[in-house]
This record gives structure tokens, sequence and C-alpha cells, in this order.
């Protein structure tokens, strides 16, 4: 019994097969190539050159980029049928296996707490005009004391002009 592995989201299906030779010791072609997108301290060593075709290789470099643990700087290199120069066709960076990925969707209904029900009967709350504190003492707040106090100096200023 065989079993197949669900490829999963957001990875590359690599195609497999012998890379062409000589694409595939062009690591210098490609490493310069992801050079002029990354400074040479993001892009750590070679991991690895893959098939994506007849004389088409992917050159996989490791990420050193803040923020991109896991992830892959990537330069696909070609050539033309009995050529020895080699083109750089792409350049990027992918999401490896050990990367932080999105977690797969959750339909909105399954992803509803009872919490998040709560906030939302403290937004209708606020929309009405009453006023929900979680941690309400009875007393006034510094939002109310801050603002009783510039009405309370506005009221003097107008009598200020009255007079």
């Amino acid at each position: 019994m065989t079993s197949t592995a669900k490829p999963r989201t957001g990875l590359p299906v690599w195609r497999v097969g012998k890379p062409d030779a000589f694409l595939a010791a062009a690591v210098d072609v490609a490493r310069n190539a992801v050079e002029t997108i990354a400074k040479p301290a993001e892009i750590g060593p070679h991991i690895a050159a893959r098939s994506e075709g007849e004389r088409v290789v992917t050159h996989l470099f490791e990420s050193r980029l803040a923020g991109y643990g896991g992830w892959q700087w990537y330069a696909v290199v070609t050539r033309n049928s009995r050529s020895k120069v080699v083109t750089v066709s792409e350049l990027g960076l992918l999401p490896s296996e050990d990367s932080i990925l999105a977690p797969e969707w959750v339909p909105w209904a399954k992803r509803v707490r009872p919490e998040d029900e709560a906030t939302e009967a403290e937004e209708l709350a606020d929309e009405a005009g009453v006023p929900v504190d979680a941690d309400d003492d009875g007393g006034p707040s510094d939002e109310d004391v801050a603002t009783s106090g510039d009405e309370q100096e506005n009221d003097d200023a107008d009598d200020i002009e009255a007079d």
C-alpha cells in the first residue's frame, strides 16, 4: 500500500528529474543574480539545484533576511541547446516547509468565540451611547474628569466674554 503525500499549500511542486549538469554547476551565477535583489549578508549557503524541465534549473539559497526564517532565495537559470551561456530567468524569495505559513482557512462561523460576541455587545452599547467599562468601580473615569474640566473652563471663558 503506497501513500501519496498531499502537497502543502503555498509550496511549489518541483518537477522530478536530473537537472542539467552545466546549469546545476552555475551556483555562482545564481548567487550573483540573487545579490542584485538582496544584500550578500542576507543570502545563506546554497541548498539545492532542482530541475524545472529541460535546460531549466532552480538554485535555492538559505535566507538570512530578518523576519523570513525558513524562507529561501531562488534563481531560475536556463540555457539554449548546445550553448554554454547561462541566462537568469527569475529571482525571488519562497517559503519552505520550515517557514511560518498562514494557517489553513477556517470559515467565519467556526472562528467566532464567546469573547468575540462580548466585544460585539460592547460595540453596540458604545454606538447607543451607553458606556461599558469592564473595570468600572462606580466613580467617574479619567476621561470623564478631563472632559468635565474642559467644559467648565469653556463655560468660564464664555462668562468673561459676555461681561
